[in-house]
């Protein structure tokens, strides 16, 4: 698969099969994402891969953790709200996703359902949640944004795939304790991954991107082309 072709053709899947990506496989993955850049090459990014048993039970900690109704308390605020024609996004694409699940924006027992799903890993053989230390702020966050589409455009390259989640950093601390991890370790978001499961109704949701004019503006000789 050309690059062109892998960012054609990846996109956030929300239903896995149970077959887990060969460990030979995970290895060469994320060895290769490890090329990606960052400022000073200082490699920000400190990531814990999860499989099996361990996935399963963290899932079932953070899911039962919202069901008791205990607030997410995230390493980093996420309570901005969108506006403008960011906003207008945010409404389609979940306008596609409940869509495709047949869930109606007032069903709120089914949203919240829909909602503990993330909270579970949408069931994915494996996740890669990725953390800071806790002396780097907004600049080695973006290189942890790169490095997480370095690894996710290697993981569609091998016909695996993937769904960043925000929601994943709701309970830090829930997944430090599960790891062991000090407060040191600041958790930025996890990437959920494995073989789609083509049956699961979500993954049938299909989102756009904006235009390159709406999104790119080219400048030459000091003015606006």
């Amino acid at each position: 698969m050309t690059l062109d072709e892998a960012l054609a053709e990846r996109r956030s899947v929300r239903g896995y099969l149970p077959d887990e990506v060969p460990q030979d496989t995970l290895r060469e993955v994320l060895g290769l994402a490890q090329l990606a850049p960052s400022n000073c090459n200082i490699q920000p990014w400190i990531t814990h891969v999860l499989s099996g048993p361990s996935l399963r039970s963290l899932g079932r900690k953070m899911v039962a953790a919202a069901e008791a109704g205990i607030a997410p308390d995230p390493d980093f605020t996420a309570d901005r709200k969108f506006e403008g024609v960011y906003r207008a996004r945010q409404i389609d694409a979940a306008v596609q996703l409940y869509g495709a699940m047949g869930i109606d924006r007032h069903d709120r027992p089914r949203r919240d359902w829909a909602y503990r799903r993330n909270l579970d890993f949408f069931g994915a053989p494996h996740a890669a949640l990725i953390f800071l230390h806790h002396t780097f702020q907004e600049r080695e966050a973006v290189d942890l944004g790169i490095y997480a589409q370095t690894l996710m455009l290697l993981l569609t390259s091998r016909g695996i795939s993937s769904c960043a989640q925000g929601a994943l950093g709701l309970y830090p601390g829930i997944i430090r304790g599960h790891l062991g991890l000090p407060d040191t370790h600041r958790l930025i978001f996890g990437i959920s991954f494995g073989y789609e499961d083509p049956a699961v109704e979500a993954n049938s949701a299909r989102v756009g991107r904006a235009g390159l004019d709406e999104a790119v503006i080219f400048h030459r000789d000091g003015e606006t082309a």
